[in-house]
């Protein structure tokens, strides 16, 4: 129903006095144009295209909220939450402990969104301005140059990771013209008997276009790791499944932000580090608070659209500790992983998979090549042992405690340490 919608949007554009028709993807993609007026008028567009349709989505959203809910009751389960955990094989003492450990450490990312607001002429961003470049100096690389820096990058780490990432090249796996028609985001699709896989995105060149296409990368590589598995043992759950994507897309922002040719690229990218950062601590924490209230409510009746409006802009003023002035209400009619049927809560395990892959990535880099097969058998364990025996297992951590989830925070804080730093 979802990609029904959203398939026959078309979104007017106006950009030097010529209007064009995009898709949703198309218009998603100048969310980072430069010039502040075209960022305003696509996201007024896209929000008007939201709530001429926003009874659909509410309608959809509220049915499988609703199906979900009544196959509990006939289960004896109370908490909603009991399926994602169980699908994401985790208790929920680790999701506390990983969300407590965030909302503790918020100051330091409202700094930086601050800093930014500034370097845009701007007393607090708009929702708008989160994807705004801060230069007209960021670099663009041509597809062909994207898919040679990521094989680059890869090597240094994993040999077998960039022969395989070559392969998906070579053999065409990658479908990311940019063109109308197309939904937005990205994804990566596997297949067990050939072995293979598929990935989908809209390609404009930019270095958040390359880690994005890193990332999917790593869960095509995550599918390979596991070939020598029995069929069983491959179905690995979504919180682990973010681990070899996000492992991926690490490797090619530090490695874009090292070769930077200039301090204003550097602060650049840097500053793509940190829109991840952001997203990952404060907008999927808005998506967990607002799915965690919508839930919460539909237990009562139907929650209207008006009502599902008010939910997100209380929960994003909140996960972004009111770091934002004008906020996004009808983001939850935008967002395909609401409406996905099989998985729900597709939001925190993003954010766990986005931590426990900086930890890896840690030790990656500590030992550098030589890590390749732990990192490898790491994988194929992701499919057969609850999160907290895997990192128990591979890292040695206890993640059921802040203090794991408080290592990966510290070293993206790091981060905005360094951007501020350039940007004073």
């Amino acid at each position: 129903m979802y990609d029904t919608i959203v398939g026959s949007m078309t979104i007017p554009i106006t950009i030097d006095g010529k209007t064009e028709e995009l898709s949703v993807g198309q218009a998603n993609n100048l969310s980072t144009h430069g010039n502040p007026e075209i960022r305003k008028e696509v996201f007024d567009r896209l929000e008007e295209a939201w709530s001429e349709k926003e009874e659909l989505f509410a309608k959809t959203l509220n049915h499988l909220a609703g199906f979900r809910l009544h196959v509990y009751e006939k289960r004896g389960w109370d908490d909603f939450l009991k399926e994602p955990l169980e699908y994401n094989r985790m208790q929920k003492s680790t999701l506390q402990a990983m969300w407590n450990a965030i909302s503790k450490h918020k100051k330091p990312f409202v700094d930086y969104l601050n800093k930014k607001a500034h370097l845009l002429g701007k007393d607090k961003l708009d929702w708008y301005d989160l994807n705004a470049p801060l230069s007209n100096d960021d670099e663009t690389l041509s597809f062909q140059e994207g898919a040679q820096f990521i094989l680059k990058h890869f090597h240094s780490f994993s040999p077998k990771m960039a022969q395989f990432a070559e392969k998906a090249f070579e053999e065409a796996w990658i479908e990311a013209e940019d063109r109308p028609g197309k939904r937005p985001g990205g994804f990566c699709t596997s297949f067990p008997l050939s072995g293979q896989s598929r990935i989908f995105m809209t390609y404009n060149g930019s270095m958040s276009n390359v880690a994005t296409l890193a990332h999917e990368l790593g869960h095509a590589f995550h599918s390979y790791t596991l070939q020598s598995m029995h069929p069983l043992n491959r179905n690995y759950a979504m919180n682990v499944a973010e681990t070899a994507s996000t492992f991926a897309e690490s490797i090619v922002s530090d490695a874009s932000v090292n070769e930077a040719k200039t301090a204003e690229q550097r602060k650049s990218l840097l500053e793509a580090k940190l829109q991840r950062s952001v997203a990952m601590f404060m907008n999927i924490h808005a998506r967990f608070l607002f799915e965690s209230r919508f839930y919460e409510e539909r237990k009562q009746g139907i929650v209207p659209a008006s009502r599902l409006n008010e939910l997100m802009v209380e929960a994003q003023r909140e996960a972004y500790a009111g770091a934002i002035n004008e906020v996004h209400p009808r983001f939850w009619a935008s967002k395909l992983h609401f409406y996905i049927t099989d998985v729900p809560f597709y939001n925190f395990p993003y954010t766990f998979g986005y931590l426990f892959s900086l930890s890896i990535y840690a030790k990656a880099r500590e030992e550098g090549a030589s890590y390749e097969e732990k990192y490898m058998a790491l994988l194929r364990d992701t499919a057969i042992m609850p999160v907290e025996e895997l990192v128990m297992k591979h890292l040695g951590e206890d993640i059921t405690e802040e203090s794991f989830w408080e290592k990966g925070i510290q070293l993206c804080i790091k981060d905005v340490e360094a951007f501020i730093e350039l940007a004073n």
